[in-house]
C-alpha cells in the first residue's frame, strides 16, 4: 500500500474524536501539577504551607506559557494550578482541544522541570465559556478556592507542627467553621488577615503597556514609543472587586 493510501486510511483514527472550540467562545485552560504534593513536600521539601520559592517557580512557568506562541490575555496561579484565559480571537492549532491540551501541558512540564531540576508534569483541560460573565465566574471561583485553601492549609500545618497526626487534623478541621478556623490560627499567633495576599488570593499575570523614550536615528529628535510587558500582581482584589477586575481585563484586552 502506498504512503498516501496509508496516510488517508490511518489518520482518521487520530482525528475522529477531535473537538474544536467555535469562534466567539472564550477559552480557559486549567493546568494542575501531577503528584506535586510528593514533589514539593517529600522530595524538594518546600516550606509548608507556602513557600515563596515554589511560588516563583510557578510564576516563571506561567510567564513561559503566556509567551510561547499562544495569545493569552490573563494568567492566574494558586498552589500548583494555573488558569489561562485565551484572547478571544486566538486561533492557534485551529482551536483544536486535543492540541491545546497536549501542548500547554508539555510546555508547562518542560519549563517547570528545567527550573526545578527534576522531572515534573502537568495535566491540562480546556473550558469553553460562551459569555464574558462565565469567564468572570470562572476566575472568581478559582480566587475563592485559593482563599478557602489558604485558610485550611494554614490551619492544617499549625496543628501538624503541634504534633497532631494528619488523620486527626483532617477530622478536626472538618468540624470547624470559618470563624473557628480563624480563631485556631489566632491561638497560634497567626492573624489570617495579615498573611500575604498572594497566599490568600493567588497571583495574576496580565499585559501592560509602558512608554520608552529614545532618539530618532535620522532626525536625532527625542521620540516616545510604547512597549508591552507582563505584570505580576501579588495583590489581587477579592469578591466583587475581583469580578470587576476581570471584566475590565476582558474589555481592555480583547
Amino acid at each position: 500500500m502506498k504512503f498516501d493510501e496509508l496516510d488517508k486510511k490511518l489518520r482518521q483514527f487520530e482525528s475522529i474524536n477531535d473537538r474544536y472550540v467555535l469562534p466567539g467562545i472564550y477559552i480557559v485552560a486549567r493546568l494542575d501539577g501531577r503528584c506535586f504534593t510528593k514533589l514539593t513536600k517529600e522530595i524538594c521539601q518546600f516550606e509548608a504551607p507556602y513557600d515563596a520559592k515554589f511560588r516563583d517557580l510557578m510564576l516563571e512557568t506561567v510567564k513561559h506559557l503566556m509567551t510561547c506562541g499562544i495569545k493569552i490575555t490573563y494568567g492566574y496561579t494558586q498552589s500548583d494550578e494555573i488558569s489561562l484565559l485565551f484572547a478571544l480571537n486566538e486561533a492557534s492549532f485551529q482551536r483544536k482541544e486535543r492540541k491545546l491540551n497536549s501542548i500547554l501541558a508539555s510546555e508547562a512540564g518542560a519549563k517547570f522541570s528545567l527550573l526545578i531540576g527534576r522531572v515534573a508534569s502537568f495535566d491540562c483541560r480546556i473550558c469553553q465559556l460562551p459569555t464574558p460573565e462565565l469567564v468572570v465566574d470562572y476566575f472568581r471561583w478559582r480566587n475563592e478556592d485559593a482563599h478557602r485553601n489558604s485558610l485550611n492549609s494554614h490551619c492544617y500545618w499549625a496543628l501538624r507542627k503541634d504534633g497532631v497526626s494528619a488523620q486527626q487534623v483532617v477530622k478536626q478541621l472538618d468540624r470547624l467553621s470559618v470563624a473557628q478556623k480563624n480563631e485556631l490560627l489566632f491561638q497560634h499567633n497567626i492573624n489570617f488577615n495579615d498573611l500575604p495576599n498572594w497566599q490568600k488570593r493567588g497571583v495574576g499575570l496580565y499585559w501592560e503597556t509602558y512608554e520608552i523614550e529614545g532618539t530618532n536615528p535620522k532626525t536625532r529628535e527625542t521620540a516616545k514609543s510604547t512597549r508591552r510587558r507582563l505584570k505580576v500582581d501579588l495583590d489581587l482584589p477579592m469578591k466583587d472587586e475581583y469580578s470587576q477586575f476581570i471584566r475590565q481585563l476582558i474589555g481592555n484586552r480583547e
